[in-house]
């Protein structure tokens, strides 16, 4: 057994990754809680607020499979090391910003900073964790990512109701710095065995096709997806992304190896995952919305009142890796995704009248499934990656689940936007645009009966899109069912079958 995944340490080293995951993930949700300050304090217009939450999320998309296979190349510590550093220099600028401008820029670089940590948190654990320990580490990190949901909007209430508009970027740089400072002492360095050439034509494509498409899935919501700026921009990306397999089929030295896919294990991981993400970032979409507008909840109350759904994933994750060391592969995913199913068709039943145990009930229960099957869904991927191709294969894993996430957001928005204007169709325009605009309107103009109607067509729209999350995660659960072959076993000895990392 190699000396670094037998050594105590490096549970300590889990503790430094995880700090650097929790970085990213509360700093998303922190900021949407503070988009109304920033329009006030920055004079920032909806364009400004778009981009300030936009630029992050180009940028991030775009870069994932390079940083990813750069990590491979140059070494998984180095760059993770250097991606904590430019998130703490990044949060600095925003911290010290006068204009939406300045914001905009200091979350792009933010964004790199993100796409680096994301992959590499994820690649580092093979060296770390053999094939006993791995789920566990995997478990533990699943729930600090997402621990980040709701620490965003407590941590971000606390900070605007007690402190300036920059405090809510300055919480990031003692934890980036923490983080780097334990990655530095705590987490072996690790690269591929045989260094290969960059390839830069690989790099390029992918990157502008990942932001084209991402681009046109955030701007589709708002502009339509008939718009010709959205369906350039779809067209284009998808086009990139077809030039960029065949670069990568045809390279003497790909950026990603696309054979992988030919891995069960990997694949359908990965899928398994994707159509997790898909449910997880919609269901995050819909529901701050309905404890907002429909419930009455400040950003504080949102962040508390999340707290279920996080709970369940912390049951669930741990659980799900037991279970898979203890059975095979396929149960907990394929279970998990149907325990999260049901869930979210429980959610479905949500009415303006129902009280929040209802609610804290279902989200637990979505919870509970996407931790159970997350875990050894990861855990399946991780165990089916060559030695070299630690970093460029989860980034692959990453990728597929952030443009999930994105199309999880754009069409099960433009889908509750298409219920709720329906529902409403005989309210006055600015009513229809949004829950938010017509609840204001109502409280300006005293129109009680306008705000009733809003809140419960605004549910209506939220059921639709749940049962969509819900039927999107039995697809999941049928697809893992049939085709997820289970892991390999261990020797006799406790090594791992699957091939670790090489620690350099």
């Amino acid at each position: 057994m190699d000396a670094v995944t037998s050594s105590p340490r490096r549970w300590w080293a889990l503790i430094a990754i995880v700090l650097s995951v929790l970085t990213v993930g509360f700093d998303t949700t922190i900021l949407n809680v503070a988009l109304p300050t920033l329009a006030t304090e920055l004079d920032a217009g909806n364009d400004d607020l778009q981009w300030i939450v936009n630029a992050y999320v180009l940028v991030f998309a775009g870069l994932l499979l390079p940083m990813g296979a750069l990590g491979d190349r140059y070494g998984r510590k180095r760059l993770l090391m250097a991606g904590l550093g430019l998130f703490a220099a990044s949060s600095l600028i925003a911290v010290f910003a006068n204009s939406a401008g300045q914001v905009i820029a200091a979350r792009a670089l933010m964004g790199i900073g993100g796409a680096i940590l994301t992959p590499l948190t994820m690649a580092v654990l093979p060296v770390l964790f053999d094939e006993r320990d791995r789920g566990k580490a995997i478990s533990l990190l699943t729930m600090g990512m997402g621990l980040g949901l709701p620490l965003g909007p407590i941590i971000g209430g606390y900070l605007l109701e007690h402190f300036w508009w920059g405090s809510i970027f300055v919480i990031n740089i003692p934890v980036a710095l923490i983080a780097l400072l334990a990655v530095g002492l705590l987490v072996p360095e690790s690269r591929a065995s045989v260094a290969r050439r960059v390839d830069l034509l690989g790099a390029a494509v992918s990157t502008l096709g990942l932001i084209s498409l991402v681009y046109g899935v955030i701007e589709a919501p708002t502009k339509g997806w008939t718009d010709p700026w959205v369906l350039a921009s779809l067209a284009g990306g998808l086009a990139l992304l077809v030039i960029f397999v065949l670069v990568e089929r045809r390279g003497a030295e790909p950026m990603i190896d696309l054979r992988l896919f030919r891995k069960p294990r990997f694949a359908w991981g990965t899928a398994a995952g994707t159509l997790a993400s898909f449910a997880l970032f919609g269901v995050l979409f819909i529901i701050p919305q309905y404890l907002q507008e429909v419930r009455g909840s400040d950003a504080l109350g949102v962040g508390l009142r999340l707290l279920p759904l996080i709970g369940g994933l912390f049951v669930g994750a741990p659980l799900g890796e037991r279970i898979a060391h203890l059975t095979v592969t396929k149960l907990p995913v394929t279970a998990g995704l149907l325990i999260g199913a049901a869930g979210l068709a429980l959610g479905a039943r949500t009415e303006i009248s129902s009280d929040y145990g209802l609610v804290a009930t279902w989200l637990a229960v979505a919870g509970l499934g996407i931790g159970l099957a997350i875990t050894p869904a990861m855990d399946a991927v991780l165990g089916s990656l060559p030695r070299d191709q630690a970093g460029s294969g989860t980034a692959i894993t990453m990728t597929f689940r952030q443009v999930a996430g994105a199309l999880g957001v754009a069409l099960l928005g433009s889908l509750t936007s298409a219920v709720y204007r329906d529902q409403l169709d005989t309210a006055p325009e600015p009513a229809k645009r949004s829950v938010a605009a017509a609840v204001t309107m109502a409280a300006r103009t005293g129109d009680g009966a306008l705000a009733l109607a809003a809140r419960t067509a605004f549910v209506d729209a939220m059921a639709t899109a749940l049962l969509v999350c819900a039927a999107t995660a039995v697809l999941g659960a049928v697809l893992v069912a049939l085709f997820l072959p289970n892991a390999k076993r261990r020797t006799g000895t406790g090594e791992s079958v699957d091939e670790l990392t090489r620690v350099a």
